[in-house]
This record gives structure tokens, sequence and C-alpha cells, in this order.
């Protein structure tokens, strides 16, 4: 594994670091809808603008997607991401995985599926760091 590739499953996990990031993305997909901001504030009891915060770090590393309904913004689960995310816990502990395709709708190198053989992920580090 490269340092690039690194970066960027460390970027994913640092995604997921934060209580509060865990309970956004809990909610929205226990909810399996779009879900609006002020809904997600009422839901996990924390004001708006930190809402908002996470949902930027969970939009750029591509855990949740939003949607526009007039002037609203609507968020939910990034399946595509999710799915690609116990691959990379996988390819960091150099265990071999079944190939998860590209997870090119979020940050998360797809994971190499020929760990035993140097093959690296791809570089897919979207720019930015995350508080």
């Amino acid at each position: 594994m490269d340092r690039n590739t690194a970066e960027a499953y460390a970027q994913t996990f640092h995604a997921m670091a934060d209580p509060t990031r865990i309970l956004i993305l809990n909610c929205l997909a226990r909810e399996q809808r779009p879900i609006s901001v002020g809904e997600l504030v009422d839901m996990v009891d924390v004001v708006q603008s930190t809402v908002s915060h996470h949902l930027r770090i969970l939009l750029d590393t591509g855990f949740v997607q939003v949607s526009r309904l007039g002037t609203s913004s609507l968020y939910e689960v990034n399946e595509a991401c999710l799915d690609c995310f116990p691959a990379t816990a996988a390819a960091i502990m150099n265990k071999p995985t079944a190939d998860v395709g590209d997870c090119g709708t979020c940050s998360t190198p797809a994971a190499p599926t020929e760990l035993g053989r140097g093959v690296d992920a791809p570089r897919r580090l979207r720019v930015g760091t995350y508080a």
C-alpha cells in the first residue's frame, strides 16, 4: 500500500470517527428515505450548524448523497459507498477481499483483490481536511 492510498483510507475512517456522524448515518439508514437537515436536527438533538458541518464531511467522503427539492436539501445514505467500506478495513489489515468494484462515488479507494501480490488500490483522495 502506498502513502496516497493510506491517506485516502484514513480520511474514510476519520469521517466515521465522530459520534454525531455515526448518529446521523444511523438515522438516515433507519429512515431509508431522504431527510432534511431540520429533521436530522430533531433526531440527533444537536444544533443545525453542527448537523450541517457533519453532513458536509459525510457528503465529501461519499457516505451520504444530497438531492434538492425546491430550496431544501435532502440527505440519504449512499449505499454504493457503504458497500465498499468493509473491504477498506480488510485491505488495511492485508486480508484478501471479494472485488468491490469501483468506489468512484466516495473517497474510499477500491480495495485491491490481490493483496499478497502487492497490488495497490487506486488513489481516490478528495481534497480537504476534516475536524
